[in-house]
């Protein structure tokens, strides 16, 4: 490849950072090491390895830049004027479907003999610090198997095709793929979250095959092979399998009306959909559909919770990579102590969320071996989701700014992960439905929140700000168990300190303790701030920063 001028007519170019250069996204990450190793997934270390090695590499980061460039295309007709409802994608996205399905990330929770929820969303990890659209089919592909299970014939048969780490991108019957993908297909128009506000109608046809009439409003991947999908048999909301082709061979009527033109995650098609005539297969008990479907979201909703570490690591990773090669005011930018309390700040807030988005995922390991195992695992991936996602817009736009100018444009990765990072906060129920979800959990299961005092309450000693957060919230959920309406107005409030709560327990217990304190001094003392770089003044910014990204 031809080398760039760096002497031009009118000036020498200088001062000016490459791109991060190629490295293996789990190797420079001593974070997602201690977390994969600490909570039950060291197993997979070579798997992590060999794939933080692929995402790193710079062809890979292309085929993410080409996906997302040249957005799926709708075509509803072939040109004979048959209509075909067919989502036509740029080769590059079929190129990272088939790197994340070979690589196990739908169907390791499933297939491995333990940790497997882990290594899942280690993978997905790595794999959404360069490309987030892939991720939605392969999330709802992983998260379908609990749900496809209260079907036992229909798990039969689908199941091998999720788990075949072989992606086929052919618009066949599923019957005849090397490998299946699913969806899901649950919002309306006129209700968003409200599920219980669904129109969509089903008619009974033959066995557990009803037939759907109705819209979806939102459908991701509607190329998948099929969906989960909600309807009402009289009164009451079912859940179906709604395949793109009939049992006979035929296509499923699966009319896709038109493609979303969204802010960003521009790689993946989300869809409005129409029913009309469309089979579906009956999945668990009648009228029992949203109970059944909540299985599923469950499972996504604990991919909600990597997106938006993964966006906040890279944006990170960005960041570091240009003070250390960018000079200004006669220093390089890591050597300003102004910016170095900015990105110590920001280190401390990767830290906590990979320490408790990883407690989360053991959680998930946990839940079918443990009594309270089903409801904590509920409650910990609401804690983790409403935060997460709260932190993560500001903590790219943060880093965007250490980049000046050049985070604003295009050609840096800046733009895309800024684009990106609102979305999970909004896929599988925004802030206040997530929030009402964590007390409906914590009040209906005390035994959950019984698990989630146990847990912070093991780091008990380790810091003043921390043992004060703890007996405030203790406290509060004390008072609040008497009079359980009172707490609806301060949900979020009552979340966001559960979960700043744990993570500095995580940080006491497993992290460096000088860093630790600089955790819970900042976000659980008196006199915390809401800005990256104003509350880490008497830490040690050298260790903070290397804890998280040792120099290149």
């Amino acid at each position: 490849m031809r080398e760039p001028l760096d002497q031009l007519g009118t000036h020498e170019v200088f001062n000016q950072p490459g791109p991060v250069p190629e490295q293996n996204l789990f190797e420079c990450d001593p974070c997602l090491r201690k977390a994969v190793d600490r909570e039950g997934a060291r197993w997979a270390t070579s798997k992590l390895a060999e794939l933080g090695e692929i995402m790193g590499r710079p062809s890979t980061l292309q085929l993410a830049n080409d996906a997302n460039r040249h957005s799926p295309e709708l075509e509803s007709f072939d040109r004979f004027g048959r209509r075909i409802d067919e989502v036509v994608y740029h080769p590059a996205y079929h190129c990272l479907m088939d790197l994340a399905i070979s690589r196990e990330i739908h169907s390791i929770a499933w297939t491995a003999d333990s940790g497997g929820h882990v290594a899942h969303t280690a993978l997905e990890y790595l794999f959404a610090q360069v490309e987030g659209g892939v991720c939605c089919p392969v999330t709802m592909t992983y998260a379908a198997v609990p749900t496809l299970k209260q079907a036992p014939d229909l798990a039969r048969e689908w199941l091998p095709r999720l788990f075949a780490n072989c992606y086929d991108s052919r618009f066949i019957p599923a019957g005849e793929k090397r490998g299946a993908t699913l969806g899901m297909a649950m919002t309306e128009k006129q209700g968003g979250s409200d599920l219980r506000t669904n129109s969509t109608v089903a008619q009974h046809l033959e066995g557990d095959w009803y037939g759907l009439r109705g819209h979806k409003w939102f459908c991701s991947a509607p190329m998948s092979d099929a969906f989960l999908s909600l309807a009402r048999i009289g009164d009451d909301l079912s859940c179906f399998l709604v395949p793109r082709w009939r049992p006979d061979g035929h296509r499923n009527p699966f009319f896709v009306r038109r493609l979303k033109n969204k802010l960003g995650n521009r790689s993946n098609a989300s869809a409005e959909i129409e029913y009309d005539d469309t089979w579906g297969h009956l999945v668990g008990p009648p009228g029992r559909g949203i109970a059944t479907i909540m299985d599923m979201v469950k499972h996504t909703r604990l991919d909600t919770c990597l997106a938006p570490v993964a966006l906040m690591r890279q944006s990170l990773v960005q960041a570091l990579h240009h003070v250390r090669h960018r000079q200004a005011f006669g220093k390089t930018l890591v050597d300003q102590p102004l910016m170095r309390t900015v990105l110590a700040d920001l280190s401390l807030e990767l830290e906590g969320a990979v320490n408790l988005l990883f407690r989360v995922a053991r959680s998930f390991d946990e839940a079918a071996a443990q009594a309270d195992g089903e409801p904590f695992s509920r409650l910990a991936a609401g804690i983790a989701k409403f935060h997460l996602n709260k932190v993560a817009p500001g903590f790219v736009c943060e880093a965007m700014e250490v980049l000046g100018g050049s985070g604003y444009v295009e050609e840096s990765l800046l733009p895309r992960l800024y684009r990106e990072a609102p979305l999970n906060g909004i896929w599988e129920g925004s802030g206040n439905v997530i929030c009402l979800d964590v007390l409906r959990t914590a009040l209906r299961y005390p035994e959950s929140l019984d698990r989630f005092f146990a847990e912070v309450s093991v780091a008990t000693g380790e810091n003043r700000h921390l043992d004060r957060s703890i007996s405030a919230l203790k406290q509060r959920w004390q008072e609040g168990r008497k009079t359980p309406q009172a707490l609806e107005p301060e949900a979020r409030r009552l979340t966001e300190a559960m979960a700043s709560t744990w993570q500095g327990a995580l940080m006491c217990r497993f992290g460096d303790s000088a860093v630790a304190d600089a955790f819970c001094a900042s976000r659980l003392g008196e006199g915390r701030h809401r800005t990256y770089g104003t509350s880490a003044r008497s830490a040690d910014v050298a260790k903070i920063l290397n804890s998280v990204n040792p120099g290149e």
